[in-house]
């Protein structure tokens, strides 16, 4: 069993005094959460609604990013991207909270959105605005009761080399579910420990990816992703409608230009929101041989895309 994906908002937990209203009003954010003992001072406070929160027995978060790593010697130069899906993968209902800096505040508003995560999100002054644009943006996503997509299991053993290794997977665009024991409809069932994915190779999360990769097929991937590798993409379905989330983990540094994007199953209509780009378009849609491609011209930050049969 799994769960449909809800889009809950994720909220920003403030430390400030009251006093601090009318920098919070001017950049857009009316809904805050405070700690338990500040909500009788923002009691009556005008224009600002604060719910009580405890993030003691909430887990912290990597704050999304890149890191291209220039001074490491070797022959990948991948970047290496701060993403925390497979942390939800991992605790679907678990509680979560993000420290952030400036514009890092719109990005992880648009992870935890994107993977449905109960999360509050930590900032400084500088991230108030940019965090009240992408909560402004996905408060426009139309809700829809839909399922993520997952083309194969994993048995997730509570390690941390299983940890690792499901953070490349879901980095990887190589999308999975949790079960508890292998299930017919999500081939392979990936279990460390066993000949086909010993520990030791695990212990190389990068390297037991890929096994994983060659082992499902890319001819079998539910999203492929061409040219960038700074970009994390999210599906979620239902009767016959097939969400993409894109999140550009780059997005404080640059755009992403001429993305190319390959999802299974055929898809003759869309609808394209992008943050920062509300007049783009897909360019070369092409719904045929079993998949539907595009290209999104752009992606600043985060674009969602409904394709509909």
């Amino acid at each position: 069993m799994f769960l449909a994906i809800a889009l809950a908002l994720p909220r920003l937990f403030w430390e400030g005094t009251p006093d601090t209203a009318p920098a919070l009003r001017e950049a857009g954010i009316r809904h805050i959460a405070v700690a338990g003992a500040q909500t009788a001072a923002w009691k009556g406070v005008t224009g600002i609604d604060a719910e009580a929160a405890d993030l003691r027995d909430a887990v912290k978060l990597l704050a999304p990013a890149v890191r291209y790593r220039y001074d490491q010697a070797s022959a990948s130069r991948a970047p290496w991207i701060d993403s925390n899906g497979w942390r939800f993968l991992r605790a679907p209902q678990g509680r979560f909270y993000y420290e952030t800096a400036g514009g890092q505040s719109a990005l992880a508003a648009a992870e935890a959105f994107a993977w449905g995560a109960n999360a509050l999100i930590k900032i400084d002054a500088a991230g108030l605005k940019p965090l009240a644009e992408m909560l402004e943006f996905v408060r426009g996503i139309e809700s829809a009761d839909m399922q993520p997509v997952a083309d194969f299991g994993f048995i997730d053993d509570g390690t941390p080399i299983a940890g690792e290794v499901m953070n490349l997977l879901a980095r990887e665009n190589l999308l999975f579910r949790v079960v508890r024991a292998p299930d017919p409809k999500l081939k392979p069932t990936v279990r460390l420990g066993t000949t086909q994915y010993p520990v030791e190779q695990a212990k190389n999360p990068a390297a037991m990816a890929q096994i994983v990769r060659a082992d499902l097929g890319d001819d079998n991937r539910s999203i492929r992703i061409y040219g960038t590798a700074v970009v994390v993409g999210r599906l979620t379905a239902a009767n016959g409608r097939l969400r993409v989330h894109l999140i550009n983990y780059d997005a404080a540094g640059r755009k992403v230009a001429g993305m190319r994007v390959r999802v299974r199953g055929e898809y003759s209509k869309h609808k394209l929101a992008a943050a920062g780009s509300p007049e783009m378009a897909l360019l070369d849609y092409s719904a045929a041989s079993g998949a539907t491609e595009f290209t999104l011209p752009e992606l600043k930050s985060y674009a969602v895309i409904d394709l509909f049969r």
